[in-house]
């Protein structure tokens, strides 16, 4: 495996296994990041219409000096856009402000917040039929949602013409969210991990740390590379410019079934995901 490496998703096209979050980071941290990610070998970039910083990844990306085809590059619907006519326009303004051209996967990124608390299942779905036509006319290559439950995901696939491709959820030791992960599986599914460590919180874990320190690698590299042995696509984040190399260093070992169980078991030890049919926002 490589940074290159791909899972293939249901619709034939090619994801890379581990992609770089920039999630809470500033536009100028966004900029610098991905640059940084680019430059280290990273070709999966994440963001979100609700990080406001998808300017600041499309100039980082143009300015990368790589090839838009060979990045793969993924934003989301924000909460209050939800429906058909604003997500058409939500879509179109992700495009102007990330000016690269087309998005590769394009994210529901909550399932029932608030604004449409009261018809969340309609209102997934008449934004998904604009997801679909968006794809029909080139600007998005792959559907996928974000926090999405099973009882949230049957019946948008009901009405789906075109079936998600990834779920992104809350994915580190401190919860695996079994119940999403093997319907996402079931599926064929992409099961992505977004905060792959705990927002900060893992690296507290004695338990990883001692299992980090037996491997000579960092808390960081250990719970990533867990993630990519359980078929998982964790998003590492950063602003630091060595943190960046240092999280993609993970094809130089791997971690023992024992170890692996040992980790499994580290349920509720650095904060779990926040239920989605109850957030405020």
């Amino acid at each position: 495996m490589t940074l290159t490496t791909t899972y293939q998703m249901h619709n034939g096209l090619e994801i890379p296994i581990i992609g770089f979050g920039t999630w809470q980071s500033s536009p100028q941290e966004a900029m610098d990041s991905v640059l940084w990610a680019l430059d280290t070998g990273y070709r999966h970039i994440d963001t979100a219409a609700a990080y406001g910083n998808e300017a600041a990844v499309g100039k980082a990306i143009r300015e990368s000096g790589v090839f838009r085809d060979d990045i793969f590059l993924t934003t989301k619907l924000a909460n209050k856009h939800h429906g058909y006519e604003q997500t058409k326009a939500a879509i179109d303004n992700s495009l102007e402000e990330l000016d690269c051209g087309y998005i590769d996967l394009y994210l529901i990124h909550w399932p029932n917040p608030v604004y449409s608390r009261d018809n969340w299942a309609e209102a997934n779905a008449a934004s998904w039929k604009a997801m679909e036509e968006a794809v029909d006319e080139g600007k998005i290559r792959s559907l996928g949602v974000s926090n999405f439950l099973p009882h949230h995901l049957e019946p948008l696939m009901e009405a789906a013409r075109i079936q998600p491709a990834v779920n992104q959820i809350l994915l580190n030791p401190s919860d695996m969210q079994k119940t999403v992960t093997q319907f996402n599986k079931e599926h064929n599914i992409v099961s992505e991990a977004y905060s792959p460590l705990g927002t900060g919180r893992i690296f507290d874990v004695e338990e990883l740390q001692n299992l980090a320190h037996n491997y000579g690698k960092s808390v960081a590299q250990l719970v990533l590379r867990w993630s990519l042995q359980h078929g998982f696509l964790p998003l590492p984040k950063t602003v630091t410019k060595e943190r960046v190399a240092e999280n993609a260093d993970l094809f130089d070992f791997e971690i023992s079934s024992e170890d692996m169980t040992v980790i499994d078991k580290l349920k509720g030890r650095a904060g779990q995901a926040k239920d989605p049919d109850t957030i405020e926002f």
